[in-house]
């Protein structure tokens, strides 16, 4: 099971990297765009090549079209898809000046508590994920500039979630398991605890 549950997350951070790599791809060629767009419109360029100028502006040098609805909607999809394997790999922030003075049983609690509460917090969010993506869908919003489905986004957005809420209570598993036996059952590769 742990393998597959690893698979799983490294595969969705790897998703999340080529949308995330694909966005930003998407705002140099749209800063590109503006500014090359914006290099055209000058007197002192369409003074000196008016002919190259004029080919350019009405082959459509410019910003990409929506970019920022495609920006929006990756972004937040690359967030959660980030988070399986920041959970499963311990990788979120941890400030523990005062727990490092506590008990290992102490401690083991608290790593369990908090990953329960984690859990219950990615259900959550998951949960309103699909209510929303259930409220797009049935009012057929769509964004302003491309009009493509806002649906998706909320879509791709509960499907990162979804896994994400997967890998978190398996790891709250494990964890109360530690806490119970007293065994290591998941080693944290990220931050120290």
């Amino acid at each position: 099971m742990t393998r597959t549950i690893l698979f799983i997350a490294r595969a969705m951070a790897v998703l999340g990297g080529i949308v995330l790599t694909a966005l930003m791809l998407l705002t140099c060629i749209s800063v590109l765009g503006r500014g090359g767009n914006t290099l055209m419109h000058w007197d002192a360029v369409e003074a000196v090549a008016p002919g190259l100028s004029a080919w350019l502006l009405e082959a459509g040098l410019g910003p990409v079209g929506g970019d920022f609805e495609l920006v929006e909607a990756g972004i937040a999809f690359a967030i959660v898809a980030f988070l399986p394997l920041c959970q499963v790999s311990g990788g979120h922030a941890a400030v523990d000046i005062f727990t490092n003075y506590l008990p290992e049983r102490a401690n083991r609690f608290l790593a369990a508590l908090w990953e329960v509460i984690f859990a219950l917090v990615l259900i959550l969010i998951a949960w309103r994920l699909y209510e929303g993506m259930a409220s797009k869908m049935r009012y057929r919003e769509t964004t302003m500039l491309l009009q493509f489905p806002i649906w998706w986004a909320y879509g791709a957005c509960f499907a990162g979630a979804a896994v994400a809420a997967l890998v978190s209570v398996w790891v709250a598993c494990l964890r109360v398991a530690e806490m119970a036996t007293g065994r290591v059952l998941l080693t944290s590769e990220g931050a120290g605890h």
